[in-house]
């Protein structure tokens, strides 16, 4: 089986004040592990358990429902998680600042492109940024479903994933979506985004 459950790599109440620590926790522990439980469940003792999520979503029409819903949960939170520090925030630089500014005329236009995205998606689901044929994309997905899927419209590389579900903000912002995505940016770790970024250039 080549799929483990990562480490949160911080503490619960790390990204507080932005995201409360019950929130992560159950978050984390409960919905998280869930998704990965039952992908587990779902692929234990065919070719899949060793295959990679790249190969797996490539052709998840094609599969059992439960491989699409709970291994995109995992994959897609394995993502919303490391995108995030209690260092985060800011802008981005590099070869991510640079490609930002190319794709979407400045790092602002960028941000308030992705948080109408965010506020405007009905549903529950998740926000993301892509490297599309070499350009960076914003796309939603409904659910589970993201941009290495076969069933969705955008399809790219994910390097960087909003989750938009009620469960991942409502303790603190109940039905006040924009606020939550307001304070998502003070944790959005760019370093992160940017190695993810990077790793694509390479493929």
């Amino acid at each position: 089986m080549s799929f483990q459950f990562p480490a949160l790599p911080y503490a619960y109440d790390a990204l507080e004040p932005y995201i409360d620590a019950k929130t992560m926790e159950v978050h984390y522990s409960r919905h998280h592990r869930t998704y990965f439980d039952k992908f587990i469940s779902a692929i234990q003792g065919t070719p899949l358990a060793e295959q990679s999520f790249e190969a797996i979503f490539s052709r998840v029409s094609e599969l059992n429902p439960a491989v699409r819903n709970h291994g995109g949960g995992f994959y897609n939170h394995n993502l919303y998680w490391i995108c995030m520090s209690p260092n985060g925030g800011g802008q981005p630089g590099g070869l991510l600042a640079e490609a930002i500014r190319c794709h979407f005329g400045s790092f602002d236009d960028f941000q308030a492109a992705f948080s109408e995205a965010a506020a405007t998606h009905f549903g529950s689901g998740f926000i993301w940024l892509s490297v599309v044929d070499g350009r960076l994309e914003i796309s939603t997905t409904g659910n589970q479903d993201n941009p290495l899927m076969d069933v969705v419209e955008k399809r790219g590389t994910p390097i960087l994933a909003l989750d938009v579900w009620e469960h991942a903000y409502y303790l603190s912002y109940q039905n006040k979506r924009p606020e939550y995505i307001d304070a998502w940016w003070h944790v959005v770790d760019w370093e992160q985004v940017e190695q993810n970024y990077l790793e694509t250039l390479q493929q």
